[in-house]
């Protein structure tokens, strides 16, 4: 029977030098026993796994509103691709595949209901109370809105999957968190990095599948980008998009592996701790694939992301926000009791942001109707 020990010393034989290790984990806000059979990472996954947010992203939008049809990509969707695309990534390069996979399952956690044109309409919303930003919001859920036990809130995650969330190292928001915040590096860890580009490749793929799909791209207008070409160079003649597709993945996949190899071996690196203090990060695509995954993302953005009938779902959904912050924000007493619990010494406003980026995009429809409608139930 393999005990939290036997997965320790496993990790410590298997793993690369720039890999983090549970052993030796920077640990979690709140003190607490270590489990007999699972490793502080894996819980970490575990505990993400079970949240009421994560279960939520399952109605939240990719591109598009889960009513659009039963087969688009939702947020959860995304983060499930995106986590098997990390662990393959983390596997090759020796990192930590369980740390990878806590950090990608939390990274969308934050993300407002409608996608993008939700994120954009809580910016402006909250600019003059410091502004939003979903990455923070995803560790501002996992530290403080999960309430899953008496003695804390929050999940009470390790340091590293922690920093992980913040794996874009930006500086701070300016607005406060209700905890202390995990300390960053220069750069984030191996796995968070690997997280992040795991994340891109997931959510380029799937768009152009999505887009497909929808009807909104076509295969003339995918000729025109490199990448897409390229993968469909390494199909039998005639392919399916779908398997042209699954050859992109690899076509992504694989440059990054290959190349954040070299890169990490060429350093020298020795530990985790040199990864986050290098000069530049050493999980990277190759030159001329990073410019072509531009060219690919510049394309989506022009042709899909702006295209006008996701532009007027985007702008319904900018109305339904706008319009429930100030019903909220007029009036409080609207709100169930625990959503007016801001943490100590935050305005009122945060405590009420935090309950409308919580929301699905069902849910936020259904409290528009409810509100604005006359003829609706409350």
């Amino acid at each position: 029977m393999r005990r939290r020990a036997d997965i320790e010393r496993a990790e410590d034989v298997n793993l690369m030098p720039w890999a983090a290790r549970a052993a030796t984990s920077g640990g979690r806000i709140h003190d607490e026993p270590e489990h007999e059979f699972r490793s502080a990472y894996q819980r970490d996954r575990d505990r993400i796994v079970h949240s009421t947010a994560f279960r939520r992203l399952q109605y939240k939008t990719q591109v598009f509103v889960y009513h659009e049809g039963d087969h688009f990509r939702n947020r959860l969707t995304h983060t499930l691709e995106g986590a098997q695309i990390a662990r393959t990534v983390a596997r090759a390069l020796g990192c930590n595949e369980d740390l990878t996979e806590a950090i990608v399952l939390a990274h969308d956690l934050g993300h407002t209901p409608f996608g993008h044109s939700g994120e954009r309409v809580i910016f402006e919303l909250l600019e003059a109370h410091g502004g939003f930003e979903h990455n923070r919001q995803s560790l501002r859920i996992v530290d403080w809105t999960e309430h899953r036990r008496s003695e804390y809130r929050g999940l009470n995650l390790t340091a590293e999957t922690r920093a992980g969330i913040l794996k874009h190292g930006a500086e701070y928001p300016r607005y406060s968190h209700p905890v202390a915040m995990p300390a960053l590096g220069k750069n984030p860890s191996a796995e968070a990095q690997v997280a992040n580009l795991a994340d891109d490749i997931a959510y380029h793929n799937h768009d152009i599948d999505d887009g497909l799909r929808s009807g909104l791209l076509s295969l003339d207008d995918l000729s025109e980008v490199r990448l897409w070409s390229w993968a469909r160079d390494r199909t039998p003649s005639g392919s399916p998009p779908s398997r042209v597709i699954v050859a992109l993945i690899d076509l992504l996949a694989s440059d990054l592996m290959g190349h954040s190899q070299q890169a990490l071996t060429e350093s020298e690196v020795r530990s985790s701790e040199d990864v986050k203090q290098a000069p530049m990060r050493l999980i990277a695509f190759s030159e001329a694939i990073s410019a072509a995954k531009q060219e690919l993302a510049d394309f989506l953005m022009n042709r899909l992301y702006r295209h006008h009938q996701v532009a007027r779902m985007g702008a319904k959904a900018e109305r339904i926000l706008r319009d429930l912050w100030s019903a909220y924000t007029e009036q409080p007493r609207i709100l169930p009791p625990h959503a007016l619990e801001p943490a100590p010494g935050e305005p009122i406003e945060r405590a009420i942001a935090d309950y409308l980026t919580g929301m699905t995009d069902r849910f936020a429809m259904d409290e528009h109707r409810k509100l604005f409608d006359p003829h609706a139930h409350t």
